[in-house]
């Protein structure tokens, strides 16, 4: 594909079977991401197109072209399957990709900076922004993506804004 920067939608975690299948941990919500024909980038492997997909006891099995049996499965065992940003689908409102909130500065209303989201973890609640403090200490907090928490939003701008909550956000008495 392009040098365009990349968005990972899957990740191969081990071979299965005897016959190329790999068990992909799936990390896109784009269901189309993994149906047969589609071709997608393996991190410094080239591309690779999948031949077949199928659910098997709450994970997805997938056959790549070309990956015909146990061995050139395993040799994919942990590559990460990646798209270019350009085809992630625009989202709704107040709805943004991991890669669209990573390096954003995040401050509380009061001006307090909290350091730059390094992470965006998903729970089964809610998401979670782990931001990392630029100053010595290198801080992490964890941000609830709530709307009873996060005031504003600006990806452009690469601000976050968040309410200052005890034991959260508010410094320490």
């Amino acid at each position: 594909m392009t040098g365009e920067p990349a968005v990972a939608v899957g990740k191969i975690t081990r071979a299965h079977g005897v016959r190329g299948e790999v068990a992909v941990l799936v990390l896109s919500e784009v269901q189309e991401r993994f149906e047969p024909g589609v071709e997608l980038s393996a991190e410094g492997r080239g591309s690779l197109a999948i031949e077949t997909t199928r659910r098997d006891r709450g994970r997805l099995l997938v056959k790549f072209r070309g990956v015909e049996d146990r061995d050139a499965a395993q040799r994919l065992q942990g590559v990460y399957l990646t798209v270019p940003r350009s085809a992630s689908p625009e989202l709704p409102e107040g709805s943004y990709w991991p890669y669209e909130l990573e390096g954003c500065e995040v401050r509380t209303e009061a001006g307090r900076e909290l350091g730059t989201i390094v992470d965006v973890i998903h729970t089964q609640a809610n998401d979670v922004w782990a931001t990392r403090a630029t100053g010595t200490d290198g801080a992490e907090v964890l941000i609830p993506a709530l709307r009873d928490v996060v005031v504003s939003v600006d990806v452009r701008a690469r601000l976050v804004v968040v309410r200052d909550v005890p034991g959260l956000t508010a410094e320490e008495e």
